[in-house]
């Protein structure tokens, strides 16, 4: 008998790799400035306190070794503002994140809230309808005239001709031939409402962070696993605008009423610039509908209850928005019975769909509507 060693796989207890000093301050930064709206100051005084409760640092690495290697490895950048050339007063240095920093912060989101999501080049927005499209179902059928030859199946196709005919005399017929069925992928073109109005930090509550979060996830979602998808940030409070991306980190609430009517209304007119099939407006908000614009370009406010006048509008829109096939999917982060009721009426106005939610799962919930959003069959 020859020396024969065992072969096969060891198996132990999976241990964590141990974090350097850097990333164990970075981890906890990332969620600092993404809480001051990207104001590094702010976070870094956060930083500080946290390590005096802590002993997050020692002598070995401090606060100052931490900052010198976020700007080393280009997270910061300093800006020198009211600087003299005379050399006299050097001027006072603010320190801001790159956009280097804000890609990370959206990664960060991304992981925290959609962290078991795969990523995948294409993407895969399924509809009914099956034809020449470019995702392969595995679906055989038989060869109908028209099909074009690059759908063929060779393989099963050759396997037929040999069943049906025989090795000896072989010979391929029209009757032998299969085709992969395909499918289309439709594109996404989504817009997502921020409301920014004073209730989203009232009562003690930070509810700005999280959609701040889940605005910053969905967008790092969407550029690395849908590339063909389009997604757009608005923010809305007494009147709506649209924000770059690159600006979520930055978010703040102000001190504004809720018109959601303008919000909408400037949702659809950036759904109407957009080609794809499937159009869809996500609107995060906690609050009642309170403010509107009117023609003469005064506001009309009323934060008492529900404005009879302000709700109206609102239900217009709504309708609106459902002529034009945009469902408008409301995540209202708030749980008063009245609003409640406004909810459903306004849904049921769009044929849209409403979730009523704490904080808690919200980007779970989003991602979840998405995906079912872009399962929609394509019209003719």
């Amino acid at each position: 008998m020859g020396n024969n060693k065992r072969k096969g796989f060891r198996f132990s207890n999976y241990e964590a790799p141990e974090l350097t000093p850097f990333d164990k301050l970075f981890d906890i930064f990332k969620e600092l400035i993404t809480h001051t709206s990207g104001d590094v100051e702010e976070a870094l005084d956060w930083l500080r306190e946290l390590d005096k409760e802590y002993e997050l640092t020692d002598e070995n690495y401090t606060i100052d070794d931490f900052i010198e290697d976020l700007k080393n490895k280009g997270f910061l950048r300093e800006e020198h503002k009211g600087g003299k050339d005379d050399g006299v007063g050097a001027g006072k240095s603010d320190m801001a994140i790159t956009a280097k920093m804000e890609r990370i912060i959206r990664q960060a989101a991304l992981n925290q809230i959609f962290g078991k999501i795969k990523r995948s080049g294409n993407g895969n927005h399924k509809t009914g309808t099956s034809g020449r499209g470019d995702e392969h179902m595995g679906e055989l059928r038989e060869y109908r005239f028209g099909d074009s030859l690059e759908r063929i199946s060779m393989t099963e196709s050759l396997k037929n001709a040999q069943i049906n005919h025989g090795m000896g005399n072989f010979y391929l017929s029209e009757e032998d031939l299969v085709v992969e069925d395909t499918q289309y992928k439709a594109q996404m073109s989504t817009v997502l409402m921020i409301d920014i109005s004073h209730s989203m930090i009232l009562y003690g509550e930070d509810r700005i962070t999280p959609a701040k979060k889940v605005a910053m996830a969905l967008a790092e979602l969407i550029t690395t696993r849908y590339p063909k998808d389009t997604l757009e940030v608005l923010v809305f409070g007494n009147d709506a605008w649209p924000i770059p991306i690159k600006d979520l980190p930055y978010l703040k609430v102000g001190p504004y009423h809720t018109n959601t009517v303008a919000g909408i209304s400037l949702a659809m007119d950036m759904l109407r610039r957009k080609k794809n099939t499937n159009k869809q407006i996500f609107m995060i908000t906690d609050g009642k509908p309170s403010c509107l614009r009117l023609p003469d370009g005064t506001y009309y406010k009323n934060s008492v209850g529900l404005d009879d006048y302000i709700v109206e509008k609102c239900y217009n829109i709504a309708r609106q928005a459902r002529k034009l096939h945009i469902p408008i999917t409301t995540f209202m982060i708030a749980k008063d019975p009245y609003l409640t009721q406004f909810v459903r009426q306004f849904t049921a106005a769009n044929n849209g769909k409403a979730f009523f939610t704490g904080l808690k799962g919200l980007g779970e919930m989003i991602f979840e509507d998405y995906e079912q959003n872009r399962r929609k069959r394509l019209k003719g």
